[in-house]
């Protein structure tokens, strides 16, 4: 079984004893034996507080809802949020309680997660402030080799795209911390606890570990493979499958034929995955209480399986085949359509040449490959 950080303390524990420590943490913060991060270090050490992302320290809120100041009521530990309305920061006043800042999340491998953008944020925030950041490290679900995508332009930056990488970028998380210090000059004492037994093309089943979702629209490791393509429906006016059981792998619309759709994507002959028609009513989120139609994407090679590519040829026959389609109109931050965010740059709604975009997508993968080996870890 692969080891993750937290699994590899007992190595690094000049890292914590005698430090008041900060842990940003979710329940995917978990031992081999299921045991929480947050256990761990406040039985071995001293955890003076808790730094929430979205979702919430005990994963108990939606995408998109703030997150509140409360007493953890298991521990009694402060948690504080870095999921605000105004802002997602450290501020000196969080800071000021601890002597080192401890990131453990279970990431997935993909730019619009926005679990990377909390850890870059608070390790700017630790590099300001003279504060020390550690990385627990965890494994790359949908493998450290696989680059798929655009690399992100600097004017399209938000919190779910805050840093140039490609869609699916094939690093862990101490390995985009590692990129960024590096790259940015932030020069944070940054330190990261390291996994053992991983092999970079690994893909999750295979590293023995059991799967706990990360974020409650992510209940399966299927639904992570998929994420990177069908993730891009959240701009636009169809259901990217939030309000069913299977967020991420149902794609539909009330205004969708799902028989035609399905045979239409199956007839071209995408590798590793099969369409099927499908029809849902959302409990919530978009098209709520509406009966909608499409397909649900059904894995049968993950290591076959393009899943941008994917989400990008779907998207792009649904525009052809719908005029109702439409791509959601901007939200406040930066007064971007949502799509451009997620996007990187405006080529999904400027850009009529799929193949064009894809060959794009292709060129720029193979240059942040490169790019990225330089901070490889494994």
């Amino acid at each position: 079984m692969v080891r993750n950080g937290i699994d590899c303390i007992e190595k690094y524990a000049h890292l914590f004893k005698g430090k008041r420590l900060g842990l940003i943490t979710s329940p995917s913060g978990l031992t081999a034996e299921l045991e929480s991060t947050i256990r761990v270090l406040h039985e071995r050490f001293e955890l003076a507080a808790l730094f929430s992302p979205e979702h919430g320290v005990r994963g108990d809120l939606h995408a998109g809802v703030p997150v509140d100041d409360y007493e953890d009521p298991i521990t009694g530990v402060p948690v504080y949020s870095l999921y605000r309305g105004d802002s997602k920061r450290l501020t000196p006043e969080m800071l000021d309680q601890v002597d080192v800042v401890v990131y453990d999340n279970q990431d997935i491998g993909v730019r619009y997660y926005t679990y990377i953008y909390t850890m870059l944020y608070a390790m700017e925030d630790c590099a300001k402030a003279g504060k020390p950041f550690v990385v627990l490290d965890r494994v790359n679900p949908i493998d450290g080799v696989t680059v798929e995508g655009n690399v992100l332009r600097p004017e399209f930056r938000s919190f779910v795209g805050n840093y140039p990488l490609c869609v699916r970028y094939g690093l862990t998380a101490g390995e985009v911390a590692t990129m960024a210090n590096a790259e940015t000059g932030w020069n944070a004492q940054l330190s990261v606890v390291r996994l053992e037994g991983w092999e970079r093309e690994m893909l999750f089943p295979e590293t023995g570990r059991i799967w706990v979702p990360p974020s409650l629209g992510m209940p399966r490791f299927e639904t992570a493979m998929l994420y990177s393509g069908t993730c891009l429906f959240e701009g636009t006016n169809v259901s990217e499958g939030r309000g069913t059981t299977s967020p991420f792998e149902i794609v539909g619309a009330p205004f969708v034929r799902a028989e035609e759709l399905a045979d239409e994507m199956n007839r071209k002959r995408l590798p590793g995955v099969r369409f099927r028609p499908v029809y849902f009513n959302p409990t919530f989120s978009k098209h709520e209480g509406k009966l909608c139609a499409g397909v649900q994407l059904h894995v049968v090679d993950f290591r076959a399986l393009r899943p941008l590519e994917t989400g990008v040829r779907l998207m792009y026959e649904l525009k052809r085949r719908y005029e109702q389609f439409e791509f959601l109109p901007p939200v406040r931050e930066n007064g971007r359509p949502f799509i451009d965010l997620l996007g990187g740059d405006r080529s999904y709604r400027e850009e009529d040449d799929e193949e064009a975009l894809l060959e794009r997508f292709r060129e720029e993968s193979r240059t942040f490959s490169e790019r990225k080996r330089t901070y490889h870890l494994y």
